[in-house]
């Protein structure tokens, strides 16, 4: 039996144990890393350097891509260094500093999406008080709230769940270092704090959602009266992929939180992490960017431009 203070280093769930699959998982894992890095990164750059795009829709975007960026590189990275080696450890230290950040970002992204919900339902059943309610001090303080909380409940949970003593081994069945995981590894009972703070956070997020949900509501009610075929297409196509995305993150999010601890099946828990983990962060960009006819045009610009750079600087190296 071991205890959480002679632990000093953790074994991660390998995702294949031959060598062949382990190249694919990481070469898979640098594809999906890579293309999050590309999508969002052009969402930044493109929001920061086109003035038409500062508007508190916009403003939440970038602040959303910074976050998927985050989150998505609190995770993958590690993960696929230890497919490359054919390794699985990481260090105590390392899987604490991993559990904060990771739910540092997953709580303030799921803030901001739920703040995203609020701009599209003032945008489309409150449009002549859209300058007042969201102003841009507002838009700065509703902001910095989901970054604030989000590392008030990092803080929170990280310094628990690792105040837990640890009886059961250190292989986390996961392939980061995940609360339920870890938690699975605690000695009878000592676990019961942590899960209520579990609970407590879950309600706040449930009733996130739940506003989320009415805000749709409204919004699909004030869409349906729309005259304009036409106009009813351009705000659909910006609310229903948001509404997808907050579907997907908190309904994975929450079954690998609150699923029983009876209930185990390593590839389900694996494919249930990648899918609120990983993809939402690779597949916010394409999702956000695919219907919006106006950052399509900046993002163009935006490659059109850096493209136009390099051919002169290519021309005058020539010359």
């Amino acid at each position: 039996m071991s205890n959480s203070s002679s632990i000093t280093q953790f074994l991660l769930l390998p995702f294949a144990d031959t060598r062949e699959l382990q190249l694919l998982h990481f070469g898979l894992f640098l594809g999906i890393y890579l293309a999050a890095l590309l999508g969002n990164g052009l969402i930044i750059t493109t929001i920061a350097c086109d003035q038409h795009l500062h508007t508190p829709m916009y403003l939440f975007l970038l602040n959303l891509s910074v976050l998927d960026l985050g989150f998505i590189s609190t995770t993958v990275p590690k993960s696929m260094t230890n497919s490359l080696y054919d390794t699985r450890t990481i260090s105590y230290s390392g899987c604490s500093a991993q559990v904060f950040f990771f739910l540092f970002l997953m709580s303030a992204e799921f803030f901001a999406l739920t703040i995203m919900s609020y701009d599209r339902y003032v945008a489309i059943c409150k449009p002549l008080h859209y300058g007042t309610l969201l102003g841009s001090r507002a838009c700065v303080h509703m902001a910095a709230a989901a970054w604030a909380s989000g590392f008030l409940i990092a803080v929170l949970h990280t310094a628990n769940t690792f105040s837990v003593p640890l009886c059961k081994g250190n292989a986390v069945d996961q392939f980061f270092c995940e609360i339920p995981q870890i938690l699975k590894l605690s000695c009878s009972h000592s676990y019961l704090r942590e899960a209520g703070f579990v609970m407590f956070n879950a309600s706040v997020f449930w009733w996130c959602f739940l506003f989320v949900v009415l805000s749709y509501v409204q919004i699909f009610r004030a869409v349906l009266r729309i005259p304009s075929e036409q106009g009813r297409h351009k705000a659909f196509s910006t609310c229903l992929p948001h509404l997808a995305v907050v579907s997907l993150f908190i309904s994975m999010g929450s079954f690998a939180y609150l699923k029983p601890r009876s209930v185990f099946s390593p590839s389900l828990d694996l494919l249930v992490a990648v899918l609120y983990s990983v993809v939402p962060p690779a597949v916010n960009p394409l999702i956000y960017s695919m219907r919006n006819q106006e950052l399509k045009g900046s993002i163009r610009k935006v490659l059109a431009d850096v493209f136009l750079s390099g051919s002169k600087f290519s021309i005058t190296l020539q010359g």
